[in-house]
């Protein structure tokens, strides 16, 4: 395999992370026969938007996932509701957003991902993120590094940067989802230069040192953000809760509190 990587305490060696990193790109291909035609649009009950792309990727990555490792049950965006009760007791899970940023697909501006992250004790250790449109793989492995690898080429490994205390930070931003609470949250902030980013991209930019802060001060899922979690702290970042509390995973609601991205500390 390409990236440097040991065996996970989990059990699933290099060779399975190659495979899963193979299931997000067949995935990738899915949603790009979709993004390339006609793009029809269905609203969820929670009035988000749904292609055939989120169903299409959402089948690749399940039937992946269930041949590679049947043993690890799996909780996707568009799987079926998985009520607390059955999952509570999960020790491990593969947490899945078959198409991230459904709002950025539609306006066909690239900045959608794939996501694929592997829970372990309520925490992110793996995670895989794929970019379609430009053949873009992120993968870390929280204890042994991140990397980048870009379509065929070889993996380059990536960490967060130490900002530059005086040139003030570079702040990542929703580029769909703006809030009144970040406009605030920036007031006591000096900032440089703001990012507007689509997906899960946002975490994957202050993970490979282009930024360094990404405030969420809005609504998100646990599947928005469990793989550029891994990533990101796998390359030496954090992702907290504003008071400082790691973001965790499989609670008896899957909506995340706000959360602080950073890089390292000045």
């Amino acid at each position: 395999m390409p990236f440097d990587f040991k065996p996970l305490a989990s059990g699933l060696g290099p060779r399975a992370l190659e495979q899963l990193c193979q299931i997000a790109k067949k995935a990738g291909t899915a949603i790009l026969e979709v993004y390339n035609g006609e793009i029809a649009v269905e609203t969820k009950s929670d009035n988000s938007p749904l292609t055939a792309a989120d169903k299409a990727s959402h089948q690749v990555i399940a039937a992946g996932l269930e041949a590679l490792t049947p043993e690890i049950p799996i909780l996707s965006e568009e799987g079926k509701d998985i009520p607390y009760q059955e999952r509570k007791n999960w020790r491990r899970f593969w947490l899945v957003d078959p198409l991230d940023g459904t709002k950025e697909f539609i306006k066909r501006n690239g900045e959608f991902t794939v996501n694929i992250a592997l829970i372990e004790g309520g925490a992110p250790v793996l995670g895989v993120v794929y970019v379609p449109v430009q053949d873009k793989l992120y993968v870390g492995v929280v204890g042994q590094g991140a990397y980048v690898q870009q379509a065929d080429a070889q993996p380059e490994p990536i960490q967060v940067r130490t900002p530059d205390a005086q040139a003030g930070l570079t702040v990542v931003m929703s580029r769909s989802h703006p809030s009144p609470e970040l406009a605030e949250y920036l007031k006591n902030i000096e900032v440089a230069e703001a990012l507007p980013v689509g997906s899960s991209l946002k975490l994957c930019v202050v993970a490979e040192g282009r930024a360094d802060l990404y405030p969420r001060l809005g609504p998100t899922m646990e599947w928005d953000t469990g793989a550029g979690q891994a990533v990101v702290v796998a390359a030496g970042g954090t992702v907290q809760t504003p008071d400082g509390a790691p973001l965790g995973y499989n609670k008896p609601s899957l909506l995340n509190p706000h959360f602080i991205v950073r890089g390292a500390r000045a």
